[in-house]
């Protein structure tokens, strides 16, 4: 829902918007970039499972509100031996508290807020 969903908090780019700046990025740096959107916890952890068998060399995650509880994610991360980039649409630590901790935070090599 990029660029529908609270545009104040976070943004106005649609995800079509944030591929293509990724692609043209990629591009510049001579590196090949894939994406991957779903809504399904599950989806996304048998995704992490495929960038470990095809031994990508890094991986990009915004995980959004799983981020703040998503065991499941931790643990398909761990597999990887990959630096992993975690990433945020707006500040989770202007949120409520809650959402101050990534479960994540111990395996990151890298916390972006994106704002």
């Amino acid at each position: 829902m990029f660029g529908k969903r609270d545009p104040v908090q976070y943004s106005t780019l649609t995800l079509e918007e944030i591929d293509a700046g990724l692609n043209e990025l990629a591009n510049e740096l001579g590196v090949e970039i894939e994406s991957f959107l779903t809504n399904h916890e599950g989806e996304m952890c048998e995704r992490i499972h495929k960038a470990y068998l095809e031994k990508k060399d890094a991986v990009i995650i915004n995980a959004g509100a799983w981020t703040h509880y998503s065991y499941g994610l931790r643990d398909a991360l761990a597999i990887l031996e990959v630096p992993i980039i975690e990433i945020h649409m707006s500040n989770i630590h202007a949120w409520e508290e809650f959402r101050h901790k990534s479960v994540f935070e111990l395996r990151m090599v890298k916390f972006v807020d994106l704002e």
